[in-house]
């Protein structure tokens, strides 16, 4: 049934062929003298994966032309001693005047920065390379945290409104990698290398319904023939050394782009864990732990760009991953009576792993373009392999007797299959759009647990060893309608995604089976006022499914007395939410609402009787949040700009514990400031603070905190190279705090810290021997006449 509405709607599309809109043309102007600027850079991009379309430059009179306005575009105007300009529609580009460059720095006036941020369908993309809030910064990861309605975590975790873990999109194309790959890859981008992000936090149904939000990243291509590479190299110093290098090649013919990037990164993390609990009328419990994490990781992706002809394009990728990590993870658990008065137990452990990771992964995409045709292809294959050997050894510290011993051997194997196809036709104003998806994911996971016996020999321990298998397929389609009604934008989609599921507990002879069909609608629309003002409203429907770590139903253990437990009975969670986005020049605001029903979540649950802690999944009935968040620059004078971003939250769980319904209504904010002072010689100095307020959930209370990051950064020998020097958390005091909000059933008080407070040394080297590409250049029949 859904391969005959495949086809019925592909010959439905290619039965159409819209007409492409008339030529225009336009003039630019000095905004102060009123001159016509001449060889000015015109360009037509793609809004949905900005490429470009056209490129032109004004004549001696300051005009230009644009033939087969796409429209989908958008422009962008660049020109030396003039600030770039960015336009959305065809109406602002009749007549632009360009503002040149201020070079008076003995005024202080408080004025609109250089225009760095625009939106996209009402997602706010954030230009990266020549921005100067993010000139100082080491990697990609470090633009993010800085980049309005985004944060990391000290994991290297990534958010967007607070609570949503995006997608990562490169060039407008999800990236199929694990969540190890896709860190690493992050911080071997540099910002120098990287066009734009565009944050989206409610995604159409054009995407997959798992998508909650999606960052797409798009990349600096070299428009020029040729070959160019680029060299980052950064080390992270405190008490242990990690270092990262990359390295980036790319080669260009008249009909090929060939890339290649390679790198290496090696060193020490560590990290600490301390927790006191306690429960009424039973021990008093203190834990401390410390891990080091000693690892090395290698990664290598190549690529080629075919260029078969004006209509017709075809790219393929290869890459590996390969991880290897070395851990030490030592504690102690000191517990007393709850007077505290008599010693129970005090006993230590340790715990080290040998972990190795291996990742493979092909992508190819095709591309056809006519008129108002499209046509787009994207298959991707990912295989990922982990192993993992623990000790969790346990001792009596006072006596140093062996309380008890096992090891544990881990084989996890993911592959991951997807092909997509999607198909635009522009009507008059309109576009519509039709896409499919195929996904198919197999996980297989062995663990075996050996227990040391009282005659010194490991045995085989059936009671933690653990085989689980869980295997996925998914069918998805959507329709989508798009059109422009003078200044209103229009866009409504509907996606269905049929999900099939089989999870095998092989070890307790348990199998799960779902098959389950949803359909989720999506409406956007976006009213520009002008060039400067925008505002947009879009609503969405969205489906999280449990992965498979949350439904194996086998201890993942932390320490011998701590570990998680999957539920293969979790059922999939469903989110509506709305979301009103308003833009300023360069101030963006934006309002999120929604509520979520059948929330995945953990919850811990202790035995005083064996002192053993347990984190068990389970559903909660509903969540309920809003946001609001706010991001605005200020430019105080020619040398110092500062961007303030504020976001207020909150959150009501309907959450059930032990016999009990917790519900609390949850506010907690959010304050980060970036200063930026560019300073004589070319040197720039970035100072950034960020700070969270109290926050939680109906269980835990999570403690405020807050960090501070100095960095400066200078250039060399024409920008080629690049020097950069950073401390970031410089007070250490960006650790995680957290209290149980119910004294009267437990008093748990947890902290975690991890190594953030760093200094940072990066460099970065641009070499190779690119050639210019001539543009076409316009002239006016004025100058045909005189040549």
């Amino acid at each position: 049934m859904n391969i005959r509405l495949w086809f019925f709607l592909l010959l439905l599309f290619l039965s159409f062929f819209g007409k492409a809109q008339e030529t225009i043309q336009g003039k630019i102007l000095d905004s102060e003298t009123k001159t016509a600027v001449s060889q000015a850079e015109v360009s037509m991009l793609n809004k949905s994966d900005r490429s470009i379309i056209q490129k032109v430059q004004t004549d001696s009179l300051g005009f230009f032309r644009l033939d087969n306005v796409a429209l989908d575009a958008y422009f962008v105007v660049r020109k030396n001693e003039y600030e770039t300009e960015e336009f959305n529609t065809v109406e602002d580009i009749s007549l632009i005047e360009l503002k040149p460059v201020s070079e008076n720095i003995s005024e202080v006036v408080i004025r609109s920065t250089a225009r760095s941020i625009r939106l996209n369908d009402g997602n706010v993309v954030m230009s990266v390379s020549g921005n100067k809030d993010f000139k100082t910064s080491a990697n990609l990861l470090e633009v993010l945290r800085k980049t309005p309605g985004v944060s990391i975590d000290q994991e290297g975790g990534i958010f967007i409104g607070g609570r949503i873990t995006p997608a990562i999109f490169i060039d407008g194309k999800p990236v199929t990698m694990s969540s190890q790959e896709l860190q690493a890859y992050l911080r071997s981008l540099p910002p120098e290398m990287v066009e734009s992000v565009e944050v989206n936090a409610n995604p159409s149904s054009k995407f997959d319904a798992e998508f909650k939000g999606i960052i797409d990243i798009r990349l600096k291509r070299n428009g020029n023939l040729g070959w160019k590479g680029h060299y980052s190299g950064n080390t992270y110093a405190n008490k242990f050394r990690y270092r990262e290098n990359s390295l980036n090649l790319s080669y260009n013919t008249e009909k090929t782009a060939y890339s290649l990037q390679a790198s290496y990164n090696n060193g020490i993390s560590t990290y600490r864990y301390n927790a006191l609990q306690k429960l009424a009328n039973t021990n008093v419990m203190q834990t401390n732990t410390y891990q080091e994490d000693e690892g090395k990781v290698y990664g290598i992706q190549t690529g080629a760009d075919f260029r078969i002809n004006d209509k017709n394009r075809l790219g393929i990728s290869l890459r590996g991953n390969f991880r290897t990590s070395d851990r030490v993870r030592s504690g102690s658990l000191y517990t007393t009576n709850k007077e505290g008065s008599q010693l129970i137990f005090n006993t230590e452990s340790e715990n080290p792993t040998n972990y190795s990771q291996e990742n493979y992964g092909v992508t190819a995409d095709y591309s056809f373009q006519n008129k108002g045709f499209k046509l787009n292809f994207l298959g991707n294959y990912l295989s990922v392999r982990n192993k993992q050997k623990d000790d969790f050894i346990n001792k009596d510290k006072p006596i140093s007797q062996l309380l008890s011993y096992w090891k544990s051997d881990l084989l996890n194997k993911i592959d991951i299959q997807t092909a997509q196809i999607d198909i635009s036709q522009k009507i008059g104003n309109a576009d519509l759009e039709a896409g499919m998806k195929y996904s198919h994911s197999n996980t297989h996971n062995n663990i075996r647990y050996d227990t040391l016996s009282v005659d010194d020999r490991f045995i085989f321990d059936p009671e933690r060893s653990n085989m689980f298998s869980y295997k996925e397929q998914i069918w998805a389609g959507y329709v989508s309608y798009r059109q422009k009604f003078g200044k209103l934008q229009v866009n409504a989609g509907l996606r269905f995604e049929n999900t099939e599921s089989i999870s095998d507990a092989v070890t307790k002879d348990s199998v799960v089976s779902r098959n389950y069909l949803e359909w989720l609608p999506s409406f956007s629309t976006t009213y520009t006022f002008n060039k400067s003002n925008e505002l947009s409203l879009s609503y969405s429907r969205k489906i999280t499914r449990p992965v498979f770590s949350q439904l194996n139903p086998f201890r993942v253990y932390f320490s011998p007395l701590n570990y998680w437990i999957g539920n293969p009975y979790l059922q999939p969670s469903f989110t509506s939410q709305i979301k009103l986005t308003y833009r300023y020049k360069n101030w963006v605001t934006s309002f999120t609402a929604g509520k979520e029903k059948d929330v995945m979540t953990r919850y811990p649950l202790y035995n005083p009787k064996t002192n053993v802690l347990e984190y068990l999944g389970t559903n909660l009935p509903y969540r309920k949040f809003a946001s609001i968040e706010t991001s605005f620059p200020v430019k105080l004078t020619n040398w110092w700009n500062i961007t303030s971003q504020l976001a207020g939250y909150y959150n009501d769980e309907f959450r059930p514990y032990l016999g009990e319904v917790f519900a609390l209504k949850v506010y907690n904010y959010e304050i980060r400031i970036n200063q930026v002072f560019s300073l004589p010689k070319g040197y720039t100095v970035n100072l950034f603070a960020n700070y969270e307020s109290k926050t939680g959930n109906s269980l835990y209370i999570i403690k405020p905190r807050y960090t501070v990051d100095l960095s400066v950064q200078k250039s060399w020998f024409n920008n080629t190279l690049n020097t950069k020097i950073s401390y970031n958390n410089i007070f250490d005091s960006y650790d995680q705090r957290l209290e149980f909000r119910h004294k009267q059933i437990m008093d748990n008080r947890l902290t975690h810290w991890w190594d953030s407070s760093r200094l940072i040394f990066s460099v970065g080297y641009s070499f190779g021997s690119s050639k210019y590409q001539a543009k076409e250049l316009l002239k006016t029949e004025e100058e045909n006449r005189a040549r």
